[in-house]
């Protein structure tokens, strides 16, 4: 209830009794019964009119300012569940494709799909991957082209593989005692 409503009934006026007293409109007492905060002259007439200070018409604001309790929000967070057996069977399922890099990221991503093991350590795995997958062909290619002979071309082949198994191998055994990879990318890929 406003302040003005309070102190008008405890005067006994109605609206249209103050209004002819105070000379403003019925309509503009009802708007600042209902929440209109009054301003200038008609806070001046209306205070002069009741016979009280401005301050007095104005105070019930200024205890609801002070009143109002906030709630507190509740912010619930979704806590990713770190499963490590599953991140190191993701991550460990590259293997048997280490040696034919365009299909060494497919295990991995298939795996998360169907387990909708969505983290970003397991973005990161699949990231890397496909990383490799883009970069051994590169490399492989660029040697070939070059022409230093097919036993350098098995070498760099054979490099390529055992470099990718050593970064797998290492991510699975940081996966295991610090619960990250060793190897990873700044970026994901996907």
């Amino acid at each position: 209830m406003s302040e003005l409503k309070k102190i008008r009934e405890q005067k006994n006026l109605t609206q249209e009794e103050l209004a002819e007293k105070s000379g403003i409109s019925v309509r503009t007492i009802q708007r600042i019964e209902a929440g209109t905060e009054p301003k200038g002259y008609t806070l001046k007439t209306l205070a002069s009119s009741l016979e009280i200070s401005e301050k007095d018409l104005l105070i019930a604001d200024v205890l609801k300012d002070e009143i109002v309790v906030e709630e507190p929000i509740l912010k619930v967070e979704k806590v990713e569940v770190f499963n490590s057996t599953l991140i190191k069977i993701i991550n460990l399922s590259s293997i048997p494709f280490a040696w034919f890099p365009i299909a060494n990221f497919l295990p991995p991503l298939l795996i998360m799909l169907f387990t909708k093991e969505r983290s970003q350590i397991v973005k990161q795995i699949i990231s890397l991957q496909i990383f490799l997958a883009i970069i051994s062909p590169i490399i492989f290619l660029i040697v070939a082209l070059l022409k230093l002979g097919s036993a350098f071309v098995l070498i760099t082949m054979i490099g390529l593989s055992l470099a990718n198994i050593f970064i797998i191998l290492s991510n699975a055994y940081e996966i295991d005692k610090k619960r990250n990879l060793r190897y990873k990318l700044n970026f994901n890929i996907i």
